[in-house]
């Protein structure tokens, strides 16, 4: 087998030796509630993975993520009083517009999405820190439950409800990128967007729609974040940036776009949250997992990097 063709099988096959490394020195790492639990913890970032999937794979990037959750999280918890689950609505609805403001900026005023996207988390930073009055802010248990209690808790045989949240949001991704014309107009962009164009595809809207999704997506795991934790903050999502952006460059989404998608980003989420879990096990400090994460994004980068469209790296 080519390297070419083994290269699209690095993600799975890194986790399996990744799972048996921690498994083989923590025997306990293997037990399934333990494994079950590993995984409901990091819905959150898988959703924020899943929506960045969508822009990277046109070959964009979105770096207001992390922000946008952070503001969801503290317009979810003052809006809750007023609207109960319609405040679920409306934050989306803003994760929405977020998203297409990048969108919008990036292929109308010819911003790179780089620069774009961290200028609209910068401004979803300051509505957070604004509503907030930069402080925490607590959901009151009884609404939050009635509202949103579907979101977390567990069900059949301790399957944790996020686990079913973050499967059907898989599943809709999935049909979007390859059941639809959208999806495969966001793969003609990613695989050559000048051919895109030549061929008549309306590129921008296409872009804008993406990351409009982006940061639907982002606002939904800020939802949750605010659910899980009872209350929000302009800071709650801090640090989930660097591991969404490694988990989808992981697993095999790289950053020229066109190859990859949604399903490979639940393998990319799982190989972080077993990377998380073992530097956990091995006594790594807090400090330093920042430093591993951006090691890692590093060397996905390298492995998977489309070098025939990037002749000259600036």
């Amino acid at each position: 087998m080519s390297f070419g063709r083994l290269k699209r099988h690095f993600p799975w096959i890194t986790l399996v030796v990744l799972v048996l490394i921690v498994g083989t020195v923590h025997p306990s790492f293997l037990r399934p509630q333990n494994l079950i639990e590993l995984a409901g913890d990091i819905v959150p970032l898988f959703i924020m993975a899943l929506g960045m999937t969508l822009v990277i794979y046109i070959g964009g990037i979105d770096l207001s993520a992390q922000s946008v959750a952070n503001m969801t999280t503290v317009l979810a918890t003052i809006s809750l009083p007023m609207f109960g689950v319609f405040s679920g609505l409306l934050v989306i609805l803003a994760g929405l517009v977020f998203g297409a403001l990048s969108g919008f900026v990036t292929t109308r005023l010819k911003v790179p999405s780089f620069i774009a996207t961290l200028a609209v988390g910068g401004l979803a930073l300051s509505v957070g820190q604004y509503a907030s009055s930069q402080r925490a802010l607590y959901m009151d248990a009884g609404e939050r439950d009635h509202a949103f209690g579907w979101m977390v808790g567990s069900g059949w045989s301790g399957v944790p409800h996020e686990l079913i949240l973050a499967l059907v949001l898989v599943v809709l991704a999935w049909f979007l990128q390859n059941r639809t014309t959208t999806g495969r107009a966001l793969k003609a962009i990613g695989a050559g967007e000048p051919a895109a164009v030549a061929s008549g595809l309306k590129v921008e809207r296409y872009k804008i729609l993406a990351f409009a999704f982006s940061g639907m997506l982002a606002a939904i795991a800020g939802l949750l974040f605010s659910v899980k934790l009872s209350g929000g903050s302009p800071t709650l999502a801090e640090g989930f940036l660097l591991p969404a952006i490694v988990a989808v460059l992981v697993g095999g989404t790289p950053l020229t776009g066109g190859v990859g998608g949604v399903l490979n980003t639940l393998v990319g989420v799982l190989i972080v949250a077993v990377v998380r879990a073992s530097m956990l096990y091995f006594g790594v400090p807090a400090t330093s997992q920042q430093i591993v994460f951006g090691i890692v994004l590093i060397a996905a980068i390298a492995l998977t990097i489309d070098r025939s469209k990037m002749r000259i790296v600036k």
